[in-house]
């Protein structure tokens, strides 16, 4: 649980995001997400994005290899960030399909839930109204937080894709922050997920994605 509690405090590491890259005419998956997804303390193209490209390219479905990912997340962004830079990148990206995974930033920050939940709801429903599917992905905090936050933060998720009729990610750090290696799937700063893990990261988004990329 030292693992878990550590990833989630990494996201509050403003550093090294990615910026997002021009698609060529393909459609787009657009990844708006914090540190767990802008290749914190990795060599660039090992992060779970860039993996996620590689898979597409390497998928059997004709439809599928039609698409690019395109990395938007910059460490350190909280939802409120995310809400404020999203109506540009729709704009500038026109997505097909958009995965929003912020929110560990808003627990460690001490934002109220509900703020986080209408910030969610909001970028989802601006997604949609561009004509993007929407992929949420869930995070979950450790006990210390207190089982009441805890599962008050982790349930919001799955009511913001419910409400929104997007697709869910239950949890992005399944099998990272709370398997029986945990604690050797983080950095020696014992904050950010290895190399190793971002295979692991992908896999519990691959599935949820993967049937939207038609």
């Amino acid at each position: 649980m030292l693992a878990l509690a550590l990833a989630t405090a990494g996201l509050a590491h403003a550093a090294d995001a990615i910026k997002p890259a021009a698609a060529g005419g393909k459609p787009l998956v657009l990844v708006v997400g914090d540190s767990l997804s802008a290749e914190y303390g990795l060599t660039r193209g090992r992060g779970w994005v860039a993996l996620l490209q590689q898979r597409i390219a390497q998928s059997k479905s004709a439809s599928a290899r039609g698409f690019e990912a395109v990395n938007a997340s910059i460490s350190g962004d909280t939802t409120s960030g995310g809400r404020s830079r999203l109506p540009a990148l729709l704009r500038q990206y026109k997505p097909a399909v958009v995965i929003l995974e912020l929110g560990g930033n808003d627990a460690l920050r001490g934002l109220p839930l509900d703020a986080t939940r209408v910030n969610l709801t909001e970028m989802a429903r601006a997604s949609k109204a561009s004509g993007a599917k929407v992929v949420i992905a869930g995070m979950q905090l450790p006990p210390n937080y207190g089982r009441k936050y805890s599962d008050e933060f982790a349930a919001l998720f799955g009511q913001v894709a419910k409400n929104e009729g997007a697709a869910l990610v239950p949890f992005l750090l399944h099998g990272v922050a709370d398997g029986p290696r945990a604690d050797a799937m983080f950095q020696p700063d014992r904050i950010h997920p290895k190399e190793d893990a971002h295979p692991i990261i992908l896999d519990n988004v691959w599935p949820v994605l993967q049937p939207l990329l038609r």
